[in-house]
């Protein structure tokens, strides 16, 4: 037997209708849940690519998260840019988006394409340049993204390029 789905705003437990004696649950004391068709599209935004959040500060009272999806039209690619201190973690969810990034490990610095597929995961570090492409001519590429601070960082740049690793930018 599945439990009914819950409506937002609904407290900790959802089988347990709120009185209206008792106060609404602070934030940091119950779960949140987050329909797909809540997401808030009011985010920091990358030329070419549409962001949404779900869990974040401003919709969920997160502290040191921010998880939502990104949206990368069929044949166009974001601006440059880096997500400053955050670490981020991407999920494909559909499509084929290919991630772009300068690797100045060696002796010339080279630009380097990840190529993925549904299913895969790719880790951004803090302050790493890089741009997400859709190669694909019809279909939409989605991607799930989970970041290590409170809100999306967007630094968009003009170019693709390594930072010196003492940079802070």
């Amino acid at each position: 037997m599945s439990e009914p789905l819950t409506t937002p705003g609904e407290g900790f437990h959802p089988h347990l209708h709120d009185t209206q004696d008792s106060p609404a649950a602070p934030l940091r004391t119950r779960l949140h849940h987050v329909r797909a068709d809540a997401l808030d599209g009011d985010t920091a935004q990358s030329g070419g690519m549409r962001r949404f959040a779900a869990v974040s500060g401003r919709t969920v009272g997160s502290e040191k998260l921010w998880m939502g999806q990104t949206h990368v039209s069929p044949a166009t690619a974001s601006s440059d840019h880096h997500h400053g201190a955050s670490e981020t973690a991407i999920y494909v969810v559909s499509g084929h988006p290919e991630f772009v990034f300068v690797d100045d490990t060696g002796d010339r610095p080279e630009e380097v394409r990840l190529r993925t597929a549904p299913g895969d995961y790719i880790f951004v570090p803090p302050y790493v340049p890089h741009r997400e492409e859709n190669p694909d001519p019809t279909d939409e590429a989605v991607v799930v993204i989970a970041r290590s601070t409170q809100e999306a960082i967007v630094v968009n740049l003009p170019g693709l390029y390594a930072l010196p690793a003492d940079d802070t930018v």
